[in-house]
């Protein structure tokens, strides 16, 4: 195998604890390798069992051997090209350890090669190589379909490589494919767990990727001349990511994914459409973390997610707009669930609803089926586009231990685009308890976005960020931060410092066993008015 599988040993221990002081101063795969067409690892030293779901204790001793090895710095892509060339897609979002998946490749180069980089913290690296394919011949597939009714984009390329992921340690992956022109980009795939008993589970947001995804002129904002009249209707998992491949990850999740391994906290991995067909990865989870920017759920998801909670498994939002869309998932002809469908505003035009009229693909909080994500998350999401000041107010708050703050300290730009807030008005669980109580104006409006904690009887605690940019912030002030929107490495400090503390104090078990209950305060933040709107 290639010789730069390997790479210096970094070991990557946490940080240690901020003063105040400190603080504030920092301020192929292939078909190639194999008519048989399957691919074997490079590195397949841990002792998972090819397709096995290993007890979480052996799960365990595989993770902190994977955490020793060394990283592969040159995981980053540095030349995306033309669109046309290289871009692929995987046959399935996700896999257990061990099973395989198809790699459906187009490119205009004669030849390509297959990377896998599992991301996690190593030393500061933040990937490591896992398996590199051999030489795959190239070629250019056909132009996509269009289905006319809902304007579903799909590729429906053959496939190229079969992948089988023998030795992959769980996590998340990002598959570079490296054509012979110098082009690269990432296919994106999850090795998920089988359960998440005593682990903290991460829950990639696979259903908003797509959603947001434009690759073949449409997603479920805009359709190919740019209207919104003329958007998907339902979209395909069945084609490339735009871009390069992996945006909605690399900017409102990797972050997140790179803290939680450093912490050195038990891990899980999955996506919300897993939780969908399979909830029992749930099952005594001592955490489920919704990632930067997690929008589309289906009701299972959320039903399934809530139950967890009320059995005392803690909540961690790290973004904002958390389940908005309510959406359904279908399979492409017999096969595994690949499309996704949200009609929004047109949701009485959808054939189905006719007879399931209480599953209309619109907002949450919307009729005919109003269930408003506050329900759960605790917030409500207000709006966009904005950017404020993050301000502190609950300063003695557990989650801020360690960050130095005061009320009243404020982080620039950390607020934004899109926010929530408490509504007084609006379901939500009590005592719920206000931690940061955040002034701004989007689209002439005065309002505010709010980070709250709420604790339900449990014992679970439930954190929500109330800004997109929370996971953002984890890079800020470091080389890593292509879209900071102008926050510093202060920011960046301070958002790290309070991510650790949920994502170590969650990992505990139930959150009122080892911290306080939540106060709630809403009152007295905002006065008596029903709408929020305060004194």
């Amino acid at each position: 195998m290639d010789d730069d599988v390997a790479g210096r040993d970094r070991s990557g221990a946490a940080p240690g604890d901020f003063d105040r002081r400190r603080f504030l101063g920092v301020a192929a795969a292939g078909a190639v390798s194999l008519t048989a067409g399957g691919v074997t690892g490079c590195d397949s030293t841990t002792d998972v069992s090819p397709g096995a779901a290993p007890g979480r204790t052996e799960t365990e001793r595989s993770a902190a051997e994977e955490r020793r090895r060394p990283g592969s710095p040159d995981w980053r892509i540095r030349s995306v090209g033309p669109p046309d060339a290289i871009e692929g897609y995987a046959d399935k979002v996700s896999v257990l350890p061990g099973e395989a998946f198809g790699l459906h490749v187009s490119t205009t180069a004669p030849g390509f090669r297959v990377s896998a980089y599992r991301v996690g913290w190593y030393g500061g690296a933040e990937a490591r190589l896992v398996w590199r394919s051999g030489r795959v011949a190239g070629r250019r597939q056909h132009p996509p379909r269009l289905e006319s009714g809902t304007r579903t984009v799909q590729a429906d390329w053959e496939r190229t490589a079969v992948v089988r992921t023998d030795g992959w340690p769980e996590g998340a992956y990002l598959l570079r494919l490296d054509a012979e022109s110098g082009h690269q980009r990432y296919v994106p795939v999850i090795v998920r767990s089988a359960s998440a008993s005593g682990a903290t589970l991460l829950m990639h947001a696979v259903a908003t990727w797509q959603a947001y995804n434009r690759w073949g002129g449409y997603s479920l904002y805009e359709g190919k001349d740019g209207t919104y009249g003329n958007r998907s209707l339902a979209v395909s998992f069945d084609r490339p990511y735009d871009k390069n491949g992996a945006e909605k990850f690399l900017v409102y999740e990797r972050a997140a994914v790179v803290l939680a391994e450093r912490l050195r906290i038990p891990l899980a991995y999955t996506t919300g459409v897993d939780i969908h067909l399979a909830p029992s990865v749930l099952r005594d989870a001592t955490t489920a973390v919704a990632l930067g920017h997690d929008e589309y759920w289906t009701p299972e998801q959320r039903r399934y997610v809530t139950r967890a909670r009320d059995a005392g498994t803690n909540l961690a939002f790290l973004g904002a707009n958390s389940c908005f869309r309510r959406v359904r998932l279908e399979p492409t002809g017999p096969g595994a669930v690949r499309t996704v469908v949200c009609y929004k505003t047109d949701y009485r035009h959808d054939p189905y609803l006719a007879d399931h009229p209480s599953m209309p693909t619109d907002d949450f909080r919307s009729p005919p089926a109003a269930q408003p994500e506050s329900a759960m998350t605790g917030v409500l999401y207000e709006g966009y586009p904005t950017d404020a000041p993050y301000l502190v107010h609950g300063a003695d708050h557990w989650i801020f231990a360690g960050t130095g703050v005061r009320k009243g300290d404020s982080f620039d730009h950390l607020v934004g685009t899109e926010y929530d807030r408490v509504m007084p008005g609006a379901p939500t669980p009590r005592p719920i308890e206000i931690v940061a109580h955040s002034p701004l104006v989007c689209k002439g409006r005065s309002s505010y976005s709010d980070s709250a904690y709420y604790t339900v009887p449990s014992g679970a605690g439930v954190f929500a960020s109330g800004t997109m940019r929370w996971v953002e912030a984890l890079m800020a002030g470091t080389r890593e931060n292509g879209r900071d929107h102008g926050m510093d490495a202060r920011t960046g400090a301070f958002v790290t410092r309070t991510t650790e503390n949920v994502l170590r104090a969650f990992a505990a078990g139930p959150a009122t066993k080892s911290t306080p209950t939540a106060h709630d305060n809403v009152r007295s933040v905002y006065g008596h008015t029903s709408d929020g709107t305060g004194p």
